[in-house]
């Protein structure tokens, strides 16, 4: 399994979330997108509708019915109601159920660096685990970094 960390410096969680979800739905795949704050997770249901003039992320949030269909479900839980292999931890905070799907992707800013740091360390023990830091530039662009 692989676990991509990204680090939000220059570039907010509202631009980074839309593209990688986009990326995933085409590739086939199914996203959870997973929040403890019921206001972040309104917000992001919010954006997926409107973050592109000109593109369409078929989305929902769990509880609105439907969840098995939608290719992108926005919960407070990590459960894959929508049969998601891919999982995006979008309110800094590191969740070991991450580790069922067979991609996380980990989203933190500098308030949460030092969870962050944790959940690294405490993955690089498991040889069933990919880790990856993307960090970015002055201009936001991602680079690996480790």
């Amino acid at each position: 399994m692989q676990v991509d960390f990204y680090h939000l410096t220059a570039t907010p969680l509202e631009r980074a979330l839309p593209s990688i979800a986009q990326r995933v739905v085409a590739g086939g795949g199914r996203l959870l997108v997973v929040s403890d704050d019921a206001t972040q997770r309104s917000a992001i249901d919010r954006l997926l509708w409107t973050y592109a003039p000109d593109s369409f992320l078929p989305h929902a949030q769990a509880g609105e019915g439907d969840e098995g269909d939608q290719p992108v479900l926005i919960s407070g839980m990590p459960d894959p109601a929508n049969t998601a292999r891919n999982i995006a931890l979008i309110d800094g905070r590191w969740r070991d159920e991450a580790l069922a799907f067979e991609r996380a992707f980990h989203f933190f800013d500098g308030d949460r660096i030092a969870e962050a740091r944790e959940a690294w360390k405490s993955l690089a023990a498991r040889d069933d685990v990919e880790r990856n830091y993307w960090k970015q530039d002055d201009n936001g662009r991602w680079s690996k970094a480790a």
